[in-house]
């Protein structure tokens, strides 16, 4: 920003706001898969001006929100002091359940969360279609991980969880479930490719769904949020055109959990 802007935001009361988001972008610039940086790789990532740069590193490593180590810096360790306080006491399920609700709300189907407990899943929260013809869904309904979509990414996610589940046989309950290891395996490693996964008729027949992932502040899968219903309603391409609408609500769960997603 020039000076003559800055003038011009300072008079309008601006600045506090522009300064915070310049102190955003350069928190925003540390990752899990660079959590140390040097000035000249902060000013890279966030493009701001190094003599901005170099001001605001300064008093965010004064005030405790990074920490230097010669000419590197990382997130300071004060920032778990406020995270602790800000985790304690939190109710994910307050989070997860309006997504839920909007979820079921704009396609008209139940929307679901799952975790993956042991070698199974179970769904923590649910909001029920309002169409009289629906998949049976409540909290507590456990399921295997190796059928449906929301087991599917809940492995993809999971490498080790995923290879002790495929070191058993996999259970048949329709006769679209996949039984065979290798093309679990295959099927896994593209979700987590694609960033989601739909199915269609694998745990009961004439029923479809599609799921995709949520992770928390370290990027570790949380769970697994679910659009789920009768394929007469849910035929696959239907799965398909909601791809984008189930990401982007996932990922609003991501945000609001103060989660991140993996680099």
């Amino acid at each position: 920003m020039s000076s003559k802007e800055e003038q011009k935001a300072s008079a309008s009361g601006h600045t506090p706001l522009l300064v915070l988001g310049k102190i955003t972008e350069i928190l925003n610039a540390f990752t899990l898969k660079q959590p140390v940086l040097t000035l000249r790789e902060i000013q890279q990532a966030t493009g701001i001006p190094t003599s901005t740069v170099q001001r605001l590193v300064t008093n965010l490593v004064a005030n405790g929100f990074l920490d230097r180590v010669e000419d590197r810096f990382r997130i300071g360790v004060r920032m778990a002091f406020w995270a602790a306080a800000a985790a304690k006491d939190f109710d994910e399920l307050a989070v997860i359940n309006p997504v839920l609700k909007d979820l079921r709300d704009l396609t008209g189907e139940t929307a679901c969360f799952f975790r993956a407990e042991g070698e199974v899943r179970v769904c923590i929260a649910v909001a029920e279609t309002h169409h009289i013809l629906r998949r049976e869904v409540s909290v507590g309904r456990i399921a295997p991980l190796t059928v449906g979509a929301s087991g599917r990414v809940l492995l993809a996610w999971q490498p080790k969880l995923a290879e002790q589940v495929l070191s058993h046989e996999l259970p048949q309950l329709t006769e679209s479930t996949v039984t065979d290891r290798d093309t679990m395996r295959t099927l896994i490693k593209q979700t987590h490719a694609d960033g989601y996964a739909i199915t269609v008729g694998e745990r009961v027949d004439g029923a479809s769904g599609i799921a995709a992932p949520v992770f928390d502040s370290a990027a570790d899968l949380v769970g697994a949020v679910t659009v789920q219903g009768p394929t007469l309603r849910m035929p696959y391409d239907t799965c398909v055109e909601w791809v984008d609408l189930l990401v982007e609500n996932a990922e609003r769960i991501t945000r609001a959990l103060g989660g991140r997603l993996p680099d």
